[in-house]
């Protein structure tokens, strides 16, 4: 009897006991950026599309968050978009601000942070964009290889508060 107490501990040690490999292949399929792009200056109120390229071994990328720092005013709350399943191995496209910085003055800073998560709880490197509201409105300029000459789709939008700064 002592040996089947024995025999059967040792068997329920072994199937919940943690296995080291699965720390270790989740480190393996962390998410990478590969590329991003994005202008670095426009004027309020227009459109800015922040493109990103990102591949997970892994294949299960599942969010893109977004937070904006605001010169003065301090970093949102990150924002997560949710990926469809056909991006959650590889990731070609943009997240877009519509109306980017209605009413903030020109001259006006704010840096946004992108980074991707997968099921696993594994995050990618994370890519910064620093952004100059100016009264140019034509500012616009070519969307560089890899995002350009190609249907890119959008993964969602940025939808964080700015704020108008106060008199110093």
């Amino acid at each position: 009897m002592k040996k089947l107490i024995l025999f059967l501990s040792f068997v329920v040690v072994a199937l919940f006991a943690p296995y080291d490999g699965w720390t270790q292949e989740r480190q393996m399929h962390t998410p990478v950026i590969t590329h991003a792009y994005a202008t670095q200056k426009g004027a309020s109120g227009t459109s800015w599309k922040i493109y990103i390229e990102a591949e997970d071994a892994g294949g299960d990328m599942n969010y893109v968050y977004v937070a904006v720092d605001q010169t003065g005013q301090g970093r949102s709350s990150p924002e997560r978009l949710i990926l469809d399943p056909q991006h959650q191995s590889h990731l070609k496209a943009f997240v877009e601000w519509s109306r980017a910085g209605a009413g903030l003055a020109e001259g006006t800073h704010i840096t946004v942070r992108i980074s991707i998560a997968d099921r696993a709880g594994n995050v990618s490197n994370e890519v910064v964009f620093p952004f100059t509201f100016v009264s140019e409105a034509s500012v616009q300029q070519d969307v560089p290889t890899p995002f350009s000459g190609i249907n890119i789709p959008r993964v969602g939008y940025i939808g964080a508060p700015h704020y108008e700064p106060g008199p110093s």
